[in-house]
């Protein structure tokens, strides 16, 4: 069964269009001609009051004066007009409403309130709404080009088995005319604009059920209500039809926010990775691999072994072929040449001796289609490779049938195939497509979509477990009420004493110490002086107090203290920070990675969507690498890395409060021991709390 209003978004059998113009040079008048022009079979009521036809049509004063109820409806008019539209279209129950206009959430505080007016006066009647600044559905296979794209001015269109979903209008039309060029096709292409109802996840879950759509490409400019896009993507994966991404968006305003190095980590798009890579979403960097990259999917499903299999080049031109190598190695991907048993096979056929080399170079010889068929099904026979890449010379532009066709008669193994020509070679690629074997037009593109590729996973399981304990939680939070909230999760902290702002220290503390100013004001504390180190008794640590206390009243005047926390020294054999995340856009996440300043000097962290078991947090542990030298490293001792992982996934629990009550957890450092961890530093802020701190770039 479908969703009631998907056939309507996508296969209407009559639409309205209101505001449609009389003037076939304005946006407003391409909806109908392009229906008209591509062959729409349904019924087209141009609405438009002020005329009595429409580009010869006749033209009708509303929609309440239409002889039946549209099953979908384009409001092309201005933003002025588009309340009282929508209104008339819940007040006749028009399944879906299309809005082209701008000028609503994305222009800020007032825009989103006018936009939420949209979508509750469309659900006053039942009705759907996609956008605003929607630029149309255009269905390809049906006929149904209901857009102002002007991309659908060309005479012909290419019907595929692809769905482009799009937070921008304008790049439906460049997918299409792209994929046009190198005979990609496409079901339909969906311009979701602000996303204010409909949004991506909603609508690429129902378009799973269609037996007509095999893989889903999405252009993102940002991740909206992410869980809709997690269940779309189970739902993807079930049908096993996969989902390609391209994201823009770095989320400068993350950045800014945050206030723990966790957030201003993400704020460099490690979230929207996480979330990618932990949906079972590829993404990838290369705009041209959005679309070249499915027919390397085609009938395959992940398959977490194949991340660990080389990749084999073979090239008829020697320099284009180390070109792909030189890109593949530089996406992380691991190159291999011709084994003993393939070489052996090759000589053995067609008495030919492939060289020892990470490059398997048949460029005189290649031009025999008996040759590079060989060589070809060899590799792709042994079993040992993730992928085999074909890098094709100048015969791919001057002669096409004689470069592909071995590599189209290699299709259908296990292993995938694909090609990628060095020239300006449009009918190799026509070729290819036709046949379904991915080309590609640059060795960039290729290597980007390998990687992708090789690493596809499922979407992960995410654990469950019981909500935890976190107590009061409090508008603000000083250290110590950070690190008992961590003693709840199961997090090892550090022992502590606390004083309060005019107290003095007890006779039975054990020194050396450290001893740190507590304000739910002061999340960084370093810059601002409000933290001594290894004060070896009760004397320094007095004195250090009094000096804190004044440093605070000229680098921090009128700061609130809570008092002062007194913690022993801790050494350990390396530091690491763990910390959790309410990323804006992605939700809750995870990351453990280098501790001190090394989390932002080189950003050399893992990221998760949380929670995570055990056995994920390994997984992250095992990413980082400045984590090697405690693996015991050249003989050095061995730090406890596994009760980091513990640590790892007993913090990311937080993502299991169903209110998302914090927005940020941190402990950095965490001293990783010869056995155990301790974190030795807490920074926790609550949901919708705004804070400012000074930035700290080491120990607080």
């Amino acid at each position: 069964m479908t969703t009631p209003w998907l056939d309507p978004l996508l296969r209407p059998r009559s639409v309205a269009i209101v505001g449609a113009s009389d003037d076939p040079r304005k946006d407003a008048a391409r909806p109908l001609r392009f229906l008209r022009k591509h062959g729409y079979a349904g019924t087209i009521y141009p609405v438009n009051p002020r005329r009595e036809t429409v580009l010869g049509e006749r033209a009708w004063p509303s929609l309440d004066a239409l002889p039946e109820r549209p099953e979908h409806v384009y409001i092309v008019a201005g933003a002025e007009r588009v309340a009282d539209a929508v209104r008339a279209c819940a007040g006749r129950a028009v399944p879906v409403v299309t809005v082209l206009a701008d000028g609503f959430a994305e222009t800020g505080e007032a825009g989103a309130a006018r936009q939420a007016e949209l979508v509750a006066l469309a659900h006053a009647g039942g009705t759907r709404l996609l956008g605003p600044n929607s630029m149309g559905v255009a269905n390809v296979a049906d006929r149904t080009p209901f857009t102002t794209n002007a991309a659908w001015e060309a005479d012909s269109l290419m019907p595929g088995r692809l769905m482009a979903l799009s937070q921008s209008g304008s790049l439906i039309g460049t997918l299409l005319s792209r994929g046009a060029a190198r005979g990609i096709g496409f079901h339909s292409l969906i311009s979701v604009g602000n996303e204010a109802d409909l949004d991506v996840g909603a609508i690429g879950e129902a378009a799973c059920a269609f037996d007509d759509v095999d893989a889903f490409l999405l252009f993102l400019e940002t991740l909206r209500r992410p869980e809709r896009l997690a269940a779309f993507a189970r739902a993807a994966h079930a049908a096993g039809k996969p989902i390609v991404a391209y994201k823009l968006g770095r989320s400068p305003e993350a950045q800014a926010l945050a206030v723990s190095h966790t957030g201003a980590l993400l704020g460099s798009d490690r979230a929207a990775d996480a979330f990618f890579r932990d949906h079972g979403i590829l993404r990838v960097d290369q705009f041209d691999a959005l679309l070249e990259l499915p027919a390397l999917l085609k009938g395959r499903v992940p398959d977490p072994a194949r991340a660990a299999r080389p990749v084999v080049v073979v090239t008829t031109t020697g320099g284009g072929g180390a070109m792909a190598v030189d890109r593949l190695g530089a996406a992380g991907v691991t190159i291999e040449g011709a084994s003993a048993e393939v070489r052996q096979r090759v000589k053995q056929s067609v008495d030919m001796t492939l060289k020892e080399a990470r490059l398997v170079d048949v460029t005189l010889a290649g031009a025999r289609y008996e040759v590079m068929k060989c060589v070809l099904d060899s590799l792709l026979e042994s079993g040992r490779y993730g992928a085999v890449i074909a890098a094709i010379g100048s015969s791919a532009q001057f002669l096409p049938e004689r470069a592909v066709q071995p590599i189209v008669d290699c299709a259908g193994h296990a292993t995938p195939i694909a090609a990628v020509p060095l020239p300006q070679a449009d009918r190799a690629l026509t070729m290819l497509a036709d046949a379904g074997v991915a080309g590609f037009r640059t060795v960039e593109a290729m290597a980007d979509a390998v990687r992708a590729f090789l690493v596809w996973a499922g979407p992960r399981v995410l654990p469950v477990g019981p909500i935890p304990d976190l107590g009061v939680v409090p508008e603000r939070w000083d250290e110590a009420r950070g690190l008992d909230l961590f003693d709840r999760l199961g997090v090892p902290t550090v022992r502590r004493w606390t004083l309060p702002p005019d107290g003095a220290p007890s006779d039975d503390l054990s020194y050396p110490v450290v001893v740190k100013a507590l304000s739910g004001d002061l999340p960084h504390k370093t810059e601002a002086g409000a933290v001594a180190l290894g004060l070896a008794d009760k004397a320094a640590l007095e004195a250090a107090i009094a000096a804190m206390r004044g440093r605070l009243a000229e680098t921090v005047p009128g700061l609130r203290l809570d008092g002062w926390l007194v913690q022993p020294m801790v050494h350990g054999l390396g530091e690491a920070l763990i910390g959790y995340h309410l990323d804006p856009e992605a939700g809750p996440v995870v990351t453990v990675g280098a501790g001190g300043v090394f989390a932002e000097i080189y950003g050399d962290v893992a990221v998760r969507v949380a929670p995570v078991d055990r056995e994920t947090a390994r997984t992250m542990v095992a990413e980082v690498r400045g984590f090697k030298a405690l693996a015991g490293w050249r003989g050095k001792p061995k730090g406890d890395l596994e009760a980091l992982a513990e640590a790892v996934a007993a913090l990311s629990t937080l993502a299991l409060d169903p209110d998302r009550r914090i927005a940020e957890a941190e402990a950095n450092p965490v001293m990783v021991m010869t056995k155990g961890v301790v974190a030795v530093d807490a920074l926790v802020v609550s949901r919708g709390t705004t804070r400012s701190g000074i930035k700290d770039r080491g120990q607080k």
